[in-house]
């Protein structure tokens, strides 16, 4: 298991916080995943403040997975906070995602996957304290191409 940072997953990366009730705001990361994903890899991909109040967002990535049989697994949610602890399928238990051409969507081929999750199961999520969002390799890809994986996630404050 190893842990990746992207640049706006970084502790020292500022989190955007406006003053404003029913601003939406967007925290992403974008992780070009170089290295085959082996179980319990995790990519730390942005931040949201203390305060914030999840309610949409996405994973986007290319297809990793290029076998006609794929097995590639990741999940996104949240690493412990100084509140709560860690649900690292929090917003989504994916299962396996073969990244195959969707006609009229994803022509090109590639992953865009809704959070869901707790979303879905109790409605928007509230951190009380700042809160990295991330992915979770839960099995490797049967033959690996590397590729970008972005996360997307909607927030108010």
């Amino acid at each position: 298991m190893t842990t990746f940072t992207a640049t706006r997953g970084a502790a020292t990366f500022p989190v955007a916080k406006s003053t404003g009730a029913g601003l939406v705001h967007a925290a992403y990361g974008v992780y070009n995943v170089t290295v085959e994903p082996v179980p319990a890899d995790i990519y730390q991909m942005c931040r949201v403040p203390a305060g914030a109040t999840v309610i949409d967002g996405f994973i986007r990535h290319g297809d990793i997975d290029t076998n006609g049989s794929e097995t590639m697994d990741f999940d996104v949610g949240w690493e412990a906070t100084a509140d709560e602890a860690a649900d690292p399928d929090g917003f989504g238990n994916f299962g396996i995602q073969d990244g195959d051409a969707v006609v009229g969507y994803l022509p090109e081929g590639g992953v865009r996957l809704p959070l869901n999750g707790v979303l879905a199961s109790a409605g928007p999520k509230t951190f009380t304290a700042e809160a990295t969002i991330s992915v979770t390799c839960v099995d490797d890809p049967a033959t690996f191409t590397a590729g970008y994986v972005t996360v997307v996630v909607y927030y108010l404050v």
